[in-house]
Parts: C-alpha cells; structure tokens; sequence
C-alpha cells in the first residue's frame, strides 16, 4: 500500500503562521507543522462558549416548552442530558487534535476511508457550511433589524459579510475572535439571563397543544443533542494547532465545559422565557428580548448578533475544512479560503429563504442534524476503539486507503433508524407511527446500529493492518 507520511513538507505548513492575526491561513486540511503548533488548552474553554453565546442556543429551550409541551423542570431534565451527551463526544474528539495533527473529517479516513469519508464530509460541509450558517445568520439579522431598525434582508447582508470574512483569513483570526467576543457576550447574557430568570414562573404548567409526555421529553434530549453534537465534527479543527505535548485530558475538558455551560445555561434561560409571555413570532429574537428593559433589550440584541457571528466563523471555517478534506483538486495555498467565499454565497441564499418561517425550520433542521451524526459518531467512537495504540499517520493522506465496511455500517444505522424511528413533518417513522409517545429517538439508534455494525464488520480488517504495521 503507498502511504503518505502527514509529516512529509508536502503535506505540512511551514511554521510561518504562528503568530500571524490578518492573514490568509495556507493550506486546506493539512497536517500542522510541530513548528506551526501553539496555545494552550483552556483557550478552548472561550472558543466553545463564544459560539454558543447566541439566540439559536435559547431557542432550543424555548421548542422545549413552546413546541414540546414540556414544564419547565422536564425541559431543564431534557436538555442537561442532551447536551451532556454532545459534550462528551466533543470530549473524546477534541482530545485527538494535539496528537496528530489534522483536521476532524481527515480523521474520519480512518473510519470510512478515503472515498467512503466524502458522504460524511460533504454532509459536515452542507450542514455546517450552509445549514447551521444560515440558521444562525437567520438570528443574528432579525436582531440588527431590531437594533437598528432596518429591513431584515439588509440585516442578513451585513451578517453574512462579517463572520465571512473572519473566515476566510482562516484559523488564528476565527480563535482570536472567540477570545475577543467572549468577555462581551458573557456579561451581557449573564446580565438577560439573570433578569429573564427573575422573572419566570418555573411552576407554570404545560402549554396546551404541545407534544408533551415522553415524546415530548425525548423530542427534547434529541434537539439538545443534537445542537451541542453537531459542533462534534468539527472538534480536532480547532484543537489540530496545539503542541502536541499539550495534555489530552485538559484539551477535551476545556473544549466540553465550555460547550455543556453555555449551551445548557441559555437553554434554561430560553425555557424559562416561555414562562413569562409568548415565545413564537415572525421575529423570535424581538420577543425575547420584550421582556428586558430597553437598554439591556438593546444590548442583548447586539450581544445576539455578535455570538450569531462567532458562531458561523466557526461554521464555515469548519464546512469549508470538510469540502477541501473530499479530494477536490484546488489552488493548494488558497483551497480553503476559496470555499469559505463559495460557502458564504450559498448559506445567504438559504438564510435569505428561511426568514419567512425561522421557528419551523430550526426545529426540523435540529433533529436532522442529529440524525446523521449519531451513526457517524457510532463508527468513529468504534474505530477509534479498535485503534486504540495503532499508528495510523501512514493512513489518513493515502488516497487508495478504503474502508468500505465504515461506509457500510453508517449507511446501516442512518437508513434503518430514519425508515423506523425518525418523526418529521415530510416523514414518520414506521414505529414511530405506531408508538408516538417514543418522540424522535432517530439519534440513540443510529448510533446503536453504526457502531456495533462497525465492530462486526471491521473488527479483523484493523486487527489485520496493526499486525501489518
């Protein structure tokens, strides 16, 4: 088998961009020179909280109560468990980052191989590159709209400008943002949250017309899931830089606190508002912030902007990443920044179009997300098993590595949990359909099926290559 070793110059930065702010980071998705390496662990701690400081994180828990028929209490059970869940896989993945080098999606070679990782990469850059760009651009223009008291579309133009910008001069600038946005953004949601909270009934009962029940409580778990679990793919991104003498267990506790605190805090917060007064309307961020007096309204809406930039700086920074790691043939030293610019484009456009009706699509576009990642974690968590000790440099830049029984067992638990189980509008589940109390639990079961598929299938495939090795 023809290897290409991630240390090669060929395959490496060369220590130039260390210490650089305002300038294009080189490269794609290549192994980060030893000499390039820098930071420190708990910078993960801001640069996992920054992105999460913003409005789409209080409307999980505002579909908690609103959408889901849940009490306040049952909303606050739902989401400690679902985010706990998403930040102990971040956890696990981010903790790799300093130990070889590269990005998530490239790790996933050694799961799906090379070809067999295009599914999920092109599903990451989709997701995250247009997807999660345009939910979060949706909430950070309906806030300047309300600052500023202009039209919506020109909101979204300002937005979308800004947080690609910071993406397309690449990883040091995007962290530093993090870390500039943090102290902002902490404060003035501290301070909302605070006052949203003083004012809450969290004995008020259910909503009638919600969900409720267990359906209810697990269609809750998995939203929350799969908020916190979709920042999961991109995780070694943002831990890739560090030296790799850095601790393994600080790196994945900083990156994971900071992802359960402030996803599970605003999350509360955003189930604590229902209680207070209507939650749903054409502008959702304009009724949350009703409830605050006019200048802290004023600068929780700013506070909502920011954070929605943090946010997609990570976001298309993360999908363009992914869409390099498929094999596309791009100028070398500008391949992801060029796919940041394309990404940008298309994440307006989808942000554009769901303005009309933000409430409805983040709700369906929160449990879909959940649905691919829960069969891709279940493969990585088992490939990563499996390989646990093995040196697998020689494997994640070889173009002719395959591994077709990870794409296998992905597509298994993807298929059989969505035909089953998933509860969309466009489509029920077959048991779904017969037990509607289960909620959607599309998530817990393709991670069940993937994973345990991928230790069947792939067991002495990799037994096979350490003895190779």
């Amino acid at each position: 088998m023809t290897v290409a070793d991630p240390t090669e110059p060929s395959v490496q930065s060369d220590g130039t961009y260390r210490d650089k702010l305002v300038a294009v980071e080189p490269g794609g998705n290549e192994f980060i020179a030893h000499e390039d390496r820098h930071g420190h662990p708990r910078q993960l701690f801001w640069t996992w909280t920054s992105p999460n400081l913003e409005f789409a994180t209080i409307f999980v828990g505002v579909l908690a109560v609103a959408v889901y028929g849940m009490t306040f209490w049952q909303a606050v059970a739902g989401i400690v468990i679902g985010t706990g869940l998403g930040a102990i896989a971040h956890y696990f993945l981010s903790a790799r980052g300093p130990l070889h080098g590269v990005p998530q999606m490239v790790l996933g070679r050694l799961a799906f191989g090379f070809k067999g990782n295009a599914v999920p990469a092109v599903l990451m850059s989709v997701t995250a590159g247009v997807g999660w760009f345009a939910t979060n651009s949706v909430s950070g223009a309906f806030a300047l709209s309300t600052l500023f008291g202009i039209g919506p579309l020109a909101a979204l133009v300002i937005v979308v400008l800004i947080q690609t910008g910071f993406a397309f001069f690449g990883h040091n600038l995007v962290q530093a943002f993090e870390r500039w946005s943090f102290p902002v953004l902490a404060v003035i949601f501290a301070v909302a949250s605070v006052m949203i909270l003083t004012k809450s009934h969290f004995d008020a009962p259910a909503i009638d017309g919600g969900v409720g029940g267990l359906g209810g409580f697990l269609l809750t778990v998995g939203t929350a899931f799969g908020y916190a679990a979709g920042w999961t793919p991109y995780a070694a991104d943002y831990t890739r830089y560090l030296p790799a003498t850095v601790s393994t267990a600080r790196t994945g506790l900083f990156a994971s606190l900071g992802l359960f605190l402030s996803c599970t805090i605003l999350e509360i917060v955003g189930a604590a508002s229902v209680t207070i007064g209507p939650a749903l309307s054409d502008n959702p961020t304009e009724a949350f912030t009703s409830e605050l007096a006019s200048p802290l309204a004023k600068a929780t809406l700013l506070a909502i902007a920011v954070g929605a930039i943090a946010a997609n700086a990570i976001n298309i920074y993360s999908g363009a990443m992914a869409f390099v790691t498929i094999g596309v043939k791009l100028p070398h030293h500008i391949a992801r920044a060029l796919v940041t610019v394309f990404f940008g484009v298309a994440g307006f456009c989808i942000a554009w179009w769901a303005l009309a009706d933000a409430a409805a699509s983040y709700e369906a576009f929160l449990l879909i997300i959940a649905y691919w990642i829960g069969p891709w974690l279940g493969v990585v968590f088992a490939d990563q098993y499996l390989r646990r000790g093995q040196p697998i440099a020689a494997f994640l830049y070889d173009r002719s590595y395959a591994n077709w029984g990870g794409f296998a067992s992905f597509g298994l638990g993807l298929v059989v949990s969505v035909l089953l189980f998933s509860n969309q509008e466009k489509f029920v589940g077959y048991i779904a359909r017969a037990v509607p109390q289960l909620g959607d639990i599309t998530f817990f079961v393709g991670f069940l099926i993937a994973g345990a598929s991928y230790l069947v299938l792939c067991r002495s495939k990799i037994t096979a290559e350490r003895t190779a090795v």
